[in-house]
């Protein structure tokens, strides 16, 4: 009966602790966004030919129009089955206010946003 609630107990903990190391990396990766803002979030689904042109386009009126207040650009991926995060994931690299996430990872920074 010990043996039971030794694996338990060892099970709980090292899943308390893996959750703790996973929210540590989230928190690292994906919090280097501006506190404060407008962010505009693009839910994309399997539009590998379309997507590289819609967002330079979209990011060349954002970055050197009248936008000067909108710095913040998530790619929501759909779990596409194309090319389409791939090619995200490329532009993100030459973008510095682009970040390419998955649909998950998107509404988990809305659900943590804390209000002010």
């Amino acid at each position: 009966m010990e043996f039971i609630l030794n694996t338990i107990f060892w099970t709980l903990s090292l899943y308390g602790l893996f959750e703790i190391l996973k929210n540590i990396i989230y928190i690292a990766t994906y919090t280097n966004f501006k506190a404060n803002g407008i962010y505009l979030i693009i839910a994309v689904k399997n539009q590998e030919e379309k997507i590289e042109f819609f967002l330079r386009s979209s990011l060349f009126k954002i970055l050197y129009g009248k936008e000067e207040y909108l710095k913040n650009i998530i790619v929501a991926d759909l779990k596409s089955t194309d090319n389409t995060r791939e090619i995200a994931k490329k532009l993100e690299n030459d973008y510095d206010c682009l970040r390419v996430l998955t649909w998950k990872e998107c509404k988990d920074i809305i659900d943590n946003v804390n209000e002010s």
